[in-house]
């Protein structure tokens, strides 16, 4: 059976200057943990516990959503967080640490599941006891979870491919390098793209491969790629990993403004390859937005109010002539929290 908590939240502070406190320091670890009191009141003198579970920990898009969760915890207060995740994407490794956190029974848990199927029975379990809320990626039935919060990660696969039909007006040969099948959010913003690619006759769609989070697996697919189509045009890389890969495979090959690459977020690796050319737009997440989110979407499910079964969150496209706007700055990602 649920525990029951009645939480009084205190009024919110805008996102922008939570977003702001997140971008001092906090190195990711393996676990970490934070209580967020403040000088909120709470009609209950116990806290609430919140357990963050990241796709992988490291990833400065989980520590965006990190600072998220901890902003979140903080404005709202009375909320205990700990934070664990991963050292690889890898469902065999996150089941672990999902049994660890089940078992220590938090009040609510968000997670970013690393697999559709793997990760569905474990919830199942967890939600038993747990208020659970699926932050950036799904399971097939997530039908036990208070809210689902991700990216609009079709629209985004249509936006890649709307950047790079801006850059390479002609049309051509566009390729897509994806992490691996069975993950929800990759496997939409692929879908996205090729739904808008194929809608296009100027341009020629020449598959996907997958370079399952290994930059240098991505770099070689690139190069693999080049050799049996020496006339690619463009290439959609769909996370970090892809992006980062990409960049080096291009840069390898010489071909570097040639082939045109869109990544898809906004970490430090890909800022610099927007900075040097060998990317030529990202398409940036809002993840402290899905993991402030995620702690609102946790606490009125706890406190028996109504949740929000779905939230999209949108996203932002960085070229390189925007990177130093106001905008673009506050797309990027974060690589600590305060």
């Amino acid at each position: 059976m649920r525990k029951t908590h009645v939480v009084k939240a205190a009024s919110v502070a805008t996102l922008a200057l939570a977003l702001a406190a997140c971008s001092s320091s906090s190195d990711a670890t393996d676990e970490a943990s934070a209580t967020a009191g403040g000088s909120n009141d709470a009609s209950s003198s116990e806290s609430v516990s919140v357990s963050f579970i990241q796709g992988v920990i490291g990833d400065n898009f989980y520590i965006s959503m990190e600072c998220g969760v901890l902003a979140a915890a903080e404005d709202l207060g009375g909320i205990d967080v700990s934070v664990q995740g991963p050292q690889k994407w890898d469902p065999a490794l996150q089941q672990p640490v999902l049994a660890s956190v089940t078992a220590a029974d938090p009040d609510a848990i968000l997670i970013a599941p690393n697999d559709i199927s793997a990760l569905q029975r474990p919830l199942e379990e967890a939600a038993e006891g747990s208020e659970i809320v699926l932050v950036d990626t799904t399971v097939e039935d997530p039908s036990f979870a208070v809210s689902e919060i991700a990216s609009d990660n079709v629209g985004g696969g249509a936006a890649a491919f709307d950047a790079i039909k801006e850059m390479v007006p002609e049309g051509g040969k566009v390729l897509v390098i994806d992490n691996q099948p069975g993950i929800s959010t990759s496997d939409a913003r692929v879908e996205g793209f090729e739904g808008a690619v194929e809608a296009d006759a100027d341009f020629e769609y020449i598959g996907v491969e997958y370079a399952q989070n290994q930059p240098a697996k991505a770099a070689q697919i690139v190069t693999s790629t080049l050799q049996a189509h020496p006339d690619l045009k463009a290439i959609f890389a769909t996370n970090i990993y892809s992006a980062e890969g990409a960049a080096t495979g291009i840069e390898q090959a010489g071909v570097a403004g040639d082939v045109q690459v869109v990544g898809f977020d906004a970490g430090p690796a890909q800022v610099e390859a927007l900075e040097d050319g060998t990317v030529q737009a990202i398409i940036a997440q809002q993840p402290f937005d899905i993991g402030y989110q995620g702690v609102e979407q946790a606490l009125a499910a706890l406190n028996g109010e109504a949740t929000e079964s779905k939230i999209q969150t949108g996203f932002t496209i960085v070229t390189k002539e925007s990177l130093d706007t106001e905008e673009g700055q506050a797309a990027l990602y974060a690589s600590t929290c305060k």
